[in-house]
């Protein structure tokens, strides 16, 4: 998958020194466009949708507004909301930077959250806070990453579509993640089937005196590091060029299929750590049934950012509006709650019909 985002260096000579730059901000300008053109696009169609239901759409964003930006406690809630949403996003740009589709974030997001929150209860009694924190991290992060064995080794070795194996190991993830809640990590000590809870006093700590859990510092530096990472070393750049064409990276001597289960281990670790960061950060447990579905929601954000970790943090805080002020606004309007997916999937088509259109203009301007 080719890098849309870096601008190449200019050449040292007199015609490059002399060169107007103009044409690197009409990119940057081009960039912008392709990036906010679907989400407003999304939002006009989602507001016609709105006005079908009866829905005043006006109202209704400015209830999505009032309580996911301006209300304090919503805001809190909201960048709290982040924390999980910014590891996965930062798990996907590693993936599709190296040209891989690793969709089984969700799989990885929730087996990682049901172990997390099984053991947490256990450890707490025996061991000080800080080393439970420690270890949940670390346990979901390999969690998360030992999902991904299976689709890796195919995908490396066998050159078996990794979009099929991913998808079809977030079936399985999800439907495991269900059995341990009911059977194994079940609380005897509730009538509804869920895991035992990790008191308040032992989950992450909360940021200057708010609700604001600490995850969002830890998925502020994961998709910070992983930006870096990506754009200014040598492994990163090893990545993308695997994604922008494997037959040159092997002519190069790189270990494509190294290479490759190292991207699935990486990009699933982090959607592990993702699910460890909501239980011992915000849920405290998983109630059966529960499954967010943050991975395939995240997916859109990184293509509108365009696999840009700054760019990332910045939609994916967009999302988090929508989402935390969707709760309310669903309720103020009589909407259903699930509209926010509706939105997101209004967005997906925009981002498609927008890079159609991209393709097409590039292609008649060669």
């Amino acid at each position: 998958m080719s890098d849309t985002t870096e601008i190449a260096a200019p050449e040292i000579g007199s015609d490059a020194l002399l060169a107007p730059r103009g044409g690197a901000w009409r990119e940057r300008a081009h960039l912008l466009v392709l990036a906010l053109g679907p989400v407003i696009g999304a939002v006009l169609l989602s507001g016609l949708v709105l006005l079908a239901l009866g829905v005043n759409p006006v109202a209704y964003y400015g209830y999505v507004v009032e309580r996911g930006l301006l209300n304090p406690y919503g805001l809190q809630a909201t960048l709290t909301r982040m924390g999980p949403l910014l590891l996965i996003a930062a798990g996907l740009i590693v993936a599709f930077r190296a040209g891989i589709w690793n969709l089984g974030g969700d799989g990885q997001f929730l087996l990682s959250a049901v172990i997390v929150a099984a053991l947490g209860p256990l450890l707490a009694p025996y061991l000080p806070v800080w080393l439970v924190l420690v270890i949940g991290l670390v346990v979901g992060a390999m969690v998360g990453a030992a999902w991904s064995v299976l689709p890796a080794l195919l995908k490396a070795y066998q050159g078996v579509n990794e979009i099929i194996t991913t998808l079809m190991m977030t079936f399985l993830g999800v439907s495991l993640a269900n059995v341990l809640v009911k059977l194994f990590f079940r609380d005897p000590a509730t009538t509804v089937p869920q895991t035992r809870t990790l008191i308040v006093a032992d989950r992450l700590p909360r940021l200057f005196d708010t609700t604001i859990s600490s995850g969002l510092i830890i998925g502020l530096v994961a998709i910070i590091v992983v930006h870096l990472v990506m754009t200014r070393t040598a492994f990163g750049l090893k990545l993308r060029i695997v994604g922008a064409n494997p037959r040159a990276a092997i002519h190069a001597g790189l270990s494509v299929p190294a290479l490759t289960v190292a991207t699935f281990a990486i990009s699933a670790a982090l959607a592990g750590l993702a699910g460890a960061v909501e239980i011992m950060g915000v849920q405290g447990n998983v109630r059966a049934d529960w499954n967010p579905a943050y991975s395939l929601t995240v997916v859109p954000l990184v293509f509108l950012a365009r696999f840009n970790g700054f760019a990332s943090i910045a939609f994916v805080f967009l999302f988090s509006v929508l989402s935390i002020g969707g709760e309310s606004a669903a309720r103020r309007t009589g909407v259903p709650n699930f509209f926010t997916l509706v939105v997101v999937a209004i967005l997906l088509v925009m981002l498609g019909i927008t890079e159609y259109l991209d393709q097409r203009r590039r292609a008649a301007g060669k």
